[in-house]
């Protein structure tokens, strides 16, 4: 279980770095040249991937890939949501809501083996 909430916490960290590398530049870098905004968006990946990597060989040790990819889906949809609209200023729509229960569901199947 150790292994499961250390996962979980690293690709939350992990996913915030990667919300950011590959959507701030949309507001922050929106009027520089793209290769600009790719490169810092690749240094802030470096730290993303420091923490994804280590991650899922954690959860790899408890988990199939299969459950680890649904979490990080999971994981994606929770930050990227507060991501867009508070720092995008983009409008919460039901839509985030249908694609939370279908990852509900995702999880659910992914996991039923564990349940039972």
């Amino acid at each position: 279980m150790r292994s499961v909430i250390l996962l979980v916490v690293m690709l939350i960290c992990s996913n915030v770095f990667m919300t950011f590398a590959w959507y701030a530049h949309l507001k922050e870098f929106n009027h520089k040249p793209w290769i600009i905004a790719a490169l810092v968006s690749w240094g802030i990946a470096l730290f993303e991937y420091l923490l994804q990597v280590p991650a899922n060989r954690i959860g790899y040790t408890v988990l199939s890939v299969g459950q680890l990819k649904i979490i990080q889906e999971v994981i994606t949809l929770s930050v990227f949501v507060p991501f867009s609209v508070f720092y995008l200023k983009e409008e919460l729509k039901l839509d985030y809501l249908w694609a939370g229960l279908c990852l509900v569901g995702a999880v659910y199947f992914m996991f039923r083996s564990k349940f039972a």
